[in-house]
C-alpha cells in the first residue's frame, strides 16, 4: 500500500474520506452494569465486577475477535495460550472490551448475556421504553 506521503507526491493532494459511526448510547453500557449486578445478586457466587470480567472474556472476547482481526491477531499473540483462565479472568479487569465495541457488538454482548443466564435462571431484561 501507498504511504500518505507517496500518495500527496504523486497526485498534489489527498482525498480523504472520512467514515464517524455514532457511538453506543449510553443506555447500552447502563443495562450491562445493571445487569452484573443483578446476576450478582442473583448468583450469590461472584461480585458484579466478577461477573462483568466472565462475561467479558466469555462474550466479548469472542465477538471482537470474530469482526476484528486486529484484535484477534492482538489477543491470540498475548493471552490465547499464554494464560490460565483465571489469568485471563484477571485480565479483563483492565483490558477494554466492551468499551471498544460497536452498538451491533455492545447489542450481540447483551443478547449472549441473556442467553447464558437464563440458562441458570437469571432473567436478564432489557428496560421498557
Amino acid at each position: 500500500t501507498e504511504s500518505i506521503r507517496e500518495l500527496y507526491i504523486t497526485n498534489r493532494y489527498l482525498k480523504v474520506n472520512i467514515t464517524i459511526c455514532k457511538a453506543r448510547s449510553l443506555d447500552q453500557s447502563a443495562i450491562s452494569h445493571v445487569w452484573y449486578s443483578q446476576v450478582a445478586n442473583e448468583q450469590h457466587e461472584d461480585t458484579a465486577l466478577g461477573v462483568k470480567c466472565f462475561c467479558k472474556l466469555h462474550f466479548g472476547v469472542p465477538i471482537l475477535r470474530a469482526e476484528d482481526s486486529q484484535f484477534k491477531e492482538w489477543y491470540d499473540s498475548l493471552f490465547k495460550n499464554n494464560f490460565s483462565y483465571e489469568q485471563k479472568l484477571q485480565a479483563m479487569i483492565h483490558i477494554p472490551i466492551t468499551s471498544i465495541m460497536t452498538k451491533p457488538q455492545l447489542s450481540a454482548y447483551l443478547e449472549a448475556m441473556q442467553k447464558h443466564y437464563v440458562t441458570i435462571g437469571i432473567s436478564l431484561e432489557f428496560p421498557k421504553e
